[in-house]
């Protein structure tokens, strides 16, 4: 990767706020998944004879459904349609497009003590002619809709929620996001692509409580966009915010703790950065990546492993996503938000 260099892999480390995010407990849509010992419940066959069923598990697994063993998304599935997604991300960067500076790699013992030993901004440069392409555009209208601090109710105008529309118009265009529909579309999970743009609609953009019970919070302010929750940045994991940031001198590059093993885009950092004086202590985040690849792969997660690592393959190296679903309230039968989605180590 231009601008980088080769680094042991390590493991990224993440202190999940278990206060907020439990994984989930129902069958719906996991029956026969691969037995996990990090799920709460169990919907695979096994599970009746050890006792240790979901309490749902006869009303989506027996009988056949919506939920019945063909349904479900093996793991060999994920990491075929992950490089399916890989390959289709047609509007990521080139490697001549960014030009970064990784600089410091910090040891586990050393990311939390917030000290900037890298003189120079991650980005050397970016070619921003990427960002008039729809999905960057329309995705960069967003990121300025929110407000940073939980415990302030959000308030969403007529124009920024034809924003949102625009994007998740503009990204169901691209050959990426059509193959993730096709598949989940084969796997029964959404009948038609207008289902699954609502349901996207919902579950990213959907305002629930982080704080005592303002509208505070989304799956993608979270994620894409960046919270500060008592004291420290909170979720914050997209290259195009942090750099357009870093230009204006509101993020403060400290160092790297992982840098993925790709030699062309997309790439993934562990980051430790301040925001405006708010520190973050590891901030995962693809870099280069369009942002329907970034949007694509986390939905996908978030739906066939909610609540657990999904384990994917990029360009033939393995990349693990952790998603957590909001618990505290839904929007459907069913129907979670986002909490968060971000990127581990392999």
């Amino acid at each position: 990767m231009q601008g980088s260099w080769s680094t042991p892999q390590t493991t990224l480390l993440f202190l999940s706020p278990k206060e907020l995010y439990t994984a989930p407990d129902s069958c719906k849509g996991r029956c026969e998944e691969p037995y996990s010992k990090e799920d709460e419940c169990h919907c695979d066959a096994e599970c009746e004879s050890h006792h240790n069923c979901c309490e749902d598990y006869y009303e989506h697994c027996r009988p056949e459904g919506f939920s019945s063993s063909r349904d479900a998304i093996s793991d060999q599935e994920l990491l075929q349609v992950s490089e399916q997604l890989y390959g289709a991300d047609h509007n990521k960067a080139r490697p001549q497009d960014i030009t970064i500076n990784p600089q410091y790699r910090a040891a586990p013992d050393e990311t939390d003590d917030q000290e900037d030993r890298s003189p120079r901004p991650l980005y050397a440069f970016v070619n921003e002619k990427l960002f008039s392409k729809p999905t960057y555009a329309s995705f960069i209208r967003l990121l300025d809709n929110y407000q940073r601090a939980t415990g302030r109710e959000e308030e969403v105008t007529a124009e920024e929620l034809r924003e949102q529309d625009t994007f998740l118009r503009e990204v169901m265009k691209t050959e990426l996001m059509k193959k993730l529909f096709a598949f989940l579309h084969q796997k029964n999970r959404y009948g038609s692509e207008q289902e699954f743009l609502e349901d996207l609609k919902e579950m990213w953009f959907g305002l629930y409580s982080r704080g005592n019970g303002e509208k505070d919070s989304s799956g993608f302010e979270h994620v894409f966009s960046g919270e500060i929750k008592k004291g420290q940045v909170s979720g914050f994991h997209n290259w195009i915010r942090f750099y357009l940031l870093e230009k204006q001198g509101l993020v403060n590059y400290y160092s790297h703790n992982y840098n993925g093993p790709w030699d062309s885009y997309p790439d993934v950092l562990g980051l430790q950065f301040s925001w405006d004086g708010f520190y973050k202590e590891v901030g995962s985040a693809f870099i280069g990546c369009s942002p329907e690849f970034e949007f694509g792969v986390y939905t996908l997660c978030f739906i066939a492993r909610p609540g657990r690592a999904c384990h994917l393959s990029l360009g033939g190296h393995s990349i693990s996503i952790q998603t957590y679903t909001w618990t505290k309230s839904t929007y459907g039968p069913g129907k979670k938000y986002i909490a968060t989605a971000y990127v581990i180590s392999p």
